[in-house]
């Protein structure tokens, strides 16, 4: 990680073998790296979700058979992990929306 990266804060769940298959923990990390980076990700990709909040987006990653979210939040110095899920419905579930919103407003106020 160059000093220009920024660092990923964790701030709930993981993407580890299993319950990601190895293709998809890969492409993951690849996403999350490029984020880093400072590069903006887009459809297919990438989503933004301003009812979380500003600055607040979702990395969609296709499993051999589930639908994997990575609910993100870019800050001026990290990306913010708020959430690590698979996405069984076509809306985002209010559960998981209201949980992403108390971590970003903790993370924060900090």
């Amino acid at each position: 990680m160059s000093k220009a990266d920024k660092p990923l804060v964790w701030l709930h769940g993981e993407i580890k073998t299993p319950p990601f298959s190895a293709e998809t923990r890969i492409e993951a990390g690849v996403l999350l790296r490029r984020l880093q980076r400072g590069e903006n990700i887009s459809l297919p990709h990438s989503r933004p979700m301003p009812g979380i909040g500003k600055a607040c987006h979702e990395l969609r990653i296709q499993d051999v058979n589930k639908t994997w979210r990575i609910v993100y939040h870019i800050d001026k110095d990290a990306i913010a992990i708020l959430e690590v899920f698979a996405k069984t419905t076509q809306r985002t579930p209010k559960s998981v929306i209201e949980i992403c919103k108390a971590r970003l407003q903790s993370y924060t106020s900090t």
